[in-house]
């Protein structure tokens, strides 16, 4: 099979579970062509039968504003017609959905035909599609797209409900490679951070107010009142400066410790004790999966996919948005009882195995591509 993959490349969980996706695919035998503005960072490495396809934009005086849907739109139709695509496979709605759809009715002119799939990974529905002036081409998209698939039921709920949409869609949860994401000896970094035997809590996001990272600081903040704790917080983004304002502001300046972007995070995560994440909407959690898989339990709040995922006072717990003490105080009760952490930590691996891992997600990838392209 021939499968074209757009996705945005950066290192966000659509991003990163549609390179994984391709990976996978090629892995088996698929030819995969990825078409972006930029180079998935989890395609760092050569990988036989994958592709790589540049959109590039082009600015004329003329057009105020980038066209990157167009251009995308035009790759697509190259990509498809000379490389005789079977399959497009577009991750978010936005506008990924809108110029497959585009693409498909310029090959059509041709004789030829393309079915696409759109995955939805959330914020492309609860977030940006939501603006009333990106509704319309939402709903069109999603309603004239071959294939539909969401992360999570409570996406797929969401979809159908907020748009009005009567369309099967499909729910294939993320995936992980459990294989790579799996706990492993990291005491360098562990004498690093927290060289007085401290508790490791750890978070990793985009920083963005949605993901309410402010949130694990005061977590932090509690939890040191009763467990000698730090908190290591990785990735970046618009609400950074914010976090380390409030952790110089409750004088923890010198317990939080900033990582920024970083690769390798099996390794950084099997440094940790616990993984947070406070968010405000999650539409599944992919860090928090990986988090399990390297044998971390959760606390999160209740929003969203997590409960899909996290099962509460089993591989970790929730609690609702903004409840600091109460996450504070299941944290503190984890940490605090080695026998309980263990039966969590080893239930969190478990279920990322067993639910979860590439080998058993990647198969019903492919048998849906089966089933749009016979229909």
């Amino acid at each position: 099979m021939k499968i074209g993959i757009t996705c945005y490349p950066t290192y966000g969980g659509s991003g990163v579970v549609a390179t994984e996706l391709g990976i996978a695919l090629a892995a088996q035998g698929h030819e995969v062509h990825f078409i972006s503005y930029a180079l998935p960072h989890r395609l760092n490495r050569f990988v036989e039968k994958i592709y790589f396809h540049e959109v590039e934009v082009s600015n004329y005086p003329l057009f105020e504003h980038s066209l990157y849907a167009l251009a995308l739109t035009s790759k697509m139709v190259e990509v498809i017609e000379y490389e005789n695509l079977d399959l497009m496979h577009v991750h978010y709605a936005i506008p990924h959905a809108m110029s497959a759809y585009l693409a498909k009715k310029v090959i059509q002119k041709s004789g030829k035909d393309i079915k696409f799939i759109t995955t939805l990974h959330g914020t492309d529905i609860t977030l940006v599609g939501l603006e009333p002036s990106f509704m319309p081409l939402v709903k069109f998209s999603i309603e004239e797209s071959d294939g539909v698939t969401t992360v999570s039921r409570y996406l797929k709920e969401k979809t159908l409900t907020n748009y009005n949409i009567d369309k099967e869609i499909e729910v294939i949860y993320n995936f992980i490679d459990t294989d790579s994401y799996k706990k492993t000896d990291n005491e360098l970094l562990r004498s690093h951070v927290a060289p007085n035997g401290e508790k490791i809590l750890i978070h990793t996001s985009n920083f963005r107010p949605v993901k309410r990272v402010t949130d694990t600081i005061r977590i932090l903040e509690k939890v040191k009142n009763t467990i000698p704790a730090k908190l290591v917080l990785i990735g970046d983004g618009p609400d950074r400066s914010e976090c380390e304002r409030l952790a110089r502001e409750l004088g923890l300046q010198k317990d939080v410790i900033f990582l920024g972007k970083q690769d390798g995070l099996a390794e950084l995560l099997s440094a940790a004790d616990l993984f947070l994440m406070p968010s405000q909407s999650e539409s599944f959690g992919l860090s928090a999966l990986e988090a399990m898989a390297c044998g971390l339990p959760v606390v999160s709040s209740s929003v969203g996919g997590l409960p899909e995922l996290v099962i509460h006072n089993e591989t970790g717990f929730i609690a609702e948005i903004g409840d600091v003490d109460r996450m504070a105080k299941y944290s503190i009760d984890l940490l605090s009882n080695e026998k309980k952490y263990k039966n969590f930590s080893a239930n969190s691996r478990k279920r990322s195995v067993e639910s979860f891992d590439k080998k058993l997600i990647l198969p019903k990838y492919i048998e849906y591509y089966e089933k749009v392209l016979g229909r």
